[in-house]
């Protein structure tokens, strides 16, 4: 278990809507082994915990909308509550002891969403994936050895572009981030667009400056749309982290696109996939493995200022995972 109550209290994803088929599925968030489960009615999570005898729930089946410990066939409904135990004389009473642990649980932008401490907080917004002037394409799920905090920094950071991601989005002789601000408006945190300059950022061959603008969503969810302001071509990039355990984390995230790429949703997975696989040994390898909070730390110039804004984020929330 991983004691953070600001993440407990938020929603948090578990795995991608398609990942959960007829089966009961089993995953790890914030170190809380978890079921989830579909029926006739909808998604659920519970504790991947059977009261009776400790069984996993998830190595169970769903059968007439309940879901069936494999252990010794007690069948939950979907509010948590033990329906039937097979055991006992035909007629008899089930205890309400006898429930699972439910979680809050959420389906939306293509993931499963869980809520550990069930208070259900209000949801945040991606309105490209609600309308229909974007193309989405769901990405990840990628596994990284690190604490979600520098994941989500590094995501945040525009100044390694022209250095990790040299010749895909940006170039070493061309390093120079535009000037910006990061500004707070009615519980939005964001900045304003950012000039970069990339090597073909529109798949049309020609080098040109760009505009990021990046928003903090919650702790652990992050997006930047990139537009090619000649074209009108915008491109977003939502960001998520799932916290597995104490240096497991895994990262997914959601692509859209209000123009054509020429791409096939896998050709746009496998490149989201290879840039990612040049900021991993990155992130996997700092020291600390926490994101500081004490701002005098590290040293931080102009142009961290959208990180220097995160992690006084993270410290006014009161999130103690993954920093320090």
């Amino acid at each position: 278990m991983i004691e953070d109550k600001v993440l407990r209290d938020d929603w948090v994803v578990a795995c991608r809507e398609s990942d959960l088929t007829e089966k009961p599925l089993q995953q790890i968030v914030l170190g809380e082994r978890i079921v989830l489960f579909r029926n006739s009615k909808g998604v659920y999570a519970f504790k991947d915990l059977c009261v009776h005898r400790g069984a996993a729930l998830s190595l169970g089946c769903v059968k007439d909308d309940q879901l069936v410990c494999p252990y010794h066939g007690w069948e939950y409904g979907d509010d948590g509550q033990c329906t039937k135990i097979p055991q006992l004389p035909e007629g008899t009473q089930v205890s309400k002891k006898a429930q699972a642990f439910k979680y809050g649980c959420k389906v939306a932008y293509g993931f499963i969403w869980v809520n550990i401490n069930n208070n259900n907080p209000d949801f945040f917004p991606y309105k490209e994936s609600t309308g229909g002037e974007f193309r989405n394409v769901i990405w990840g799920p990628q596994s990284v050895e690190a604490k979600p905090p520098r994941i989500v920094e590094n995501f945040l950071d525009v100044g390694h572009l022209a250095f990790v991601h040299v010749g895909f989005l940006g170039v070493e002789d061309k390093p120079v981030i535009g000037d910006y601000r990061v500004v707070s408006e009615n519980d939005r945190l964001y900045t304003t667009p950012i000039e970069v300059y990339q090597p073909d950022p529109d798949g049309s061959g020609e080098a040109k400056n760009v505009l990021y603008t990046y928003e903090i969503l919650r702790p652990l969810t992050v997006r930047f749309t990139k537009e090619e302001p000649t074209n009108n071509t915008k491109m977003t990039i939502l960001l998520t982290i799932k916290p597995v355990e104490d240096l497991k984390s895994v990262a997914y995230g959601i692509l859209s696109f209000n123009y054509e790429t020429g791409q096939s949703d896998e050709e746009i997975v496998a490149f989201q996939d290879m840039i990612f696989s040049q900021d991993k040994p990155i992130v996997e390898n700092q020291k600390p493995e926490e994101l500081p909070l004490d701002l005098q730390a590290e040293l931080s110039l102009k142009f961290d200022r959208l990180s220097i804004a995160y992690r006084q984020y993270l410290k006014k929330l009161g999130v103690v995972l993954g920093v320090e």
